[in-house]
């Protein structure tokens, strides 16, 4: 019978663990911080150019809370909160505005880095059998701050499209 052999450093890894919970040592774990309110976001687009009869226009917008610079232990791993909304416009002449609001309910490990916001604006064409892409815009990675706790952040986006 051949003896089982445990690398040395795997043993010393084990037992200095296994000391400094004994020891009462406390672990080091970064605080968390809740995020609760809403973006509202409103798109004012300038119409550079007319648009198909029976155009849509429609604006999506993504927001992610922003943890640059925060330290992650694989223990410590979750899934990075996405929160999305979508809008219409309401198009008058050579103007339209579109709105749309995000809850957010996220706990974050640094309330400091503020959100991450991307977003999208598209006009779809509807007159043919199959709707069509008429024109596409959307800026990504804008970072803006957190609402106040249970109040609501305003965003407001002069675009010409």
């Amino acid at each position: 019978m051949a003896p089982i052999r445990i690398p040395l450093l795997l043993c010393i890894a084990l037992l200095t663990s296994a000391s400094a919970q004994a020891a009462g040592v406390p672990e080091l774990r970064a605080s968390s911080f809740t995020v609760n309110g809403v973006y509202s976001l409103t798109f004012n687009l300038n119409l550079a150019s007319t648009l198909p009869a029976g155009t849509t226009i429609t604006c999506r917008a993504q927001i992610v809370p922003n943890q640059a610079g925060v330290e992650f232990r694989p223990h410590q791993l979750a899934p990075i909160p996405v929160s999305t909304a979508t809008g219409q416009a309401a198009v008058a002449g050579s103007t339209a505005i579109c709105a749309a609001e995000i809850p957010v309910s996220w706990t974050v490990m640094n309330g400091q880095g503020g959100a991450v916001l991307s977003y999208e604006i598209d006009a779809v064409s509807n007159t043919g059998s199959i709707p069509l892409l008429v024109r596409s815009t959307g800026p990504k990675n804008i970072g803006v701050a957190f609402p106040a706790s249970g109040g609501s952040a305003s965003l407001h986006f002069n675009l010409t499209f």
